[in-house]
């Protein structure tokens, strides 16, 4: 049957991927994004679907909130202040956003008794740099005093207000974590560090490496994390559950690097930039990031089907096309 989904940060990278998914099949969708980080020009697909719609507003709006929640099913809560830039940047913000938004999102899914699902983020296990990471691994904590951690805690914290809501008052909440999730869209802002180097090289710009290079990750494509999205919330017994979305494909930064100026030609050359010059002393970082998806795949089939290469491709034809668009975009009108 068809549901109405509210999805916050529905304009942005994932939200606006997650709505084309549900359209497709048939549900509707309601979008709220205070359009900070996310754009417009994402929703240039949905935005034309009669099940579509899209609302500016932010969920530290309690009565737009409320109000989008008693119209849906279901909510996908996406919205959330991200990116290490702004963590260093501002680190208040996100930890405040983050903490009170989701408040606010999941008291009024336990109002309406709407099925919740709450984007954590594999940020939650910080130090912790073993692997493959389950989804009771525990977190290796960092001083309160480093900015770094004012993320990751506040997405603890919202994890726990799912838990919490779902055990003491009955609300179907369900927490995916997220291991780097790339694609189509992702913008190269708040250090997302594929769609930076692919326009660096395109560019024929240094490709900038920060740390030594040896820290390493692993990227996920933005339609299988869609794909894991779908199921765990078809999935009944996902309830009270959470999961870990992301690739076992792991690749040093510096490797990456390297992988990108291959496949673009690009000549231009890498630089390492130490962590103390790109973001100044004390920052922190993570040696490795690499999940267990085995208890997402037992419950659901769910694998990813997208390799790094793949996911390269398509990151490398959306840096050119806007690269040739760009000149055209920006050149005065002839008279």
């Amino acid at each position: 049957m068809a549901e109405t989904y509210l999805i916050t940060g529905g304009s942005g990278f994932i939200g606006s991927h997650l709505a084309e998914a549900l359209l497709a099949r048939g549900d509707s969708v309601v979008a709220l994004d205070n359009l900070s980080t996310g754009r417009l020009q994402n929703l240039d697909n949905a935005g034309h679907h009669p099940h579509f719609r899209f609302v500016q507003g932010s969920i530290l709006d309690e009565l737009v909130v409320d109000e989008l929640v008693h119209e849906c099913d279901v909510v996908v809560h996406l919205a959330a202040a991200v990116g290490v830039q702004l963590l260093i940047d501002q680190p208040l913000r996100p930890f405040t956003t983050n903490i009170r938004g989701s408040h606010i999102v999941i008291d009024a899914a336990h109002r309406y008794r709407r099925k919740v699902l709450m984007a954590s983020t594999s940020e939650v296990y910080r130090k912790n740099s073993g692997g493959p990471l389950v989804e009771d691994s525990d977190p290796v904590l960092g001083s309160p005093q480093v900015a770094r951690w004012a993320y990751s805690t506040a997405k603890a914290v919202d994890e726990v207000l799912a838990y919490t809501y779902h055990r003491e008052r009955g609300l179907p909440s369900v927490v995916v974590r997220l291991f780097n999730t790339v694609g189509p869209r992702q913008s190269p802002a708040y250090g997302m560090v594929i769609p930076r180097l692919v326009r660096q090289a395109v560019s024929s710009e240094s490709l900038t490496v920060f740390g030594d290079g040896t820290q390493s990750r692993c990227f996920c494509h933005v339609n299988d994390v869609v794909d894991a999205l779908l199921l765990v919330l078809d999935e009944p017994r996902a309830v009270g559950e959470v999961f870990n979305v992301g690739s076992q494909e792991e690749i040093t930064i510096l490797g990456l690097a390297e992988r990108i100026k291959a496949a673009t030609g690009s000549p231009s050359p890498i630089e390492i930039i130490p962590y103390e010059e790109a973001y100044g002393p004390g920052f922190a970082d993570m040696r490795r990031r690499l999940p267990s998806t085995e208890k997402l795949r037992r419950l659901t089939g769910w694998v990813p089907t997208r390799d790094l290469d793949e996911i390269l491709r398509e990151t490398i034809a959306e840096a050119v096309a806007e690269q040739v668009a760009q000149p055209a975009a920006t050149s005065p009108l002839a008279p």
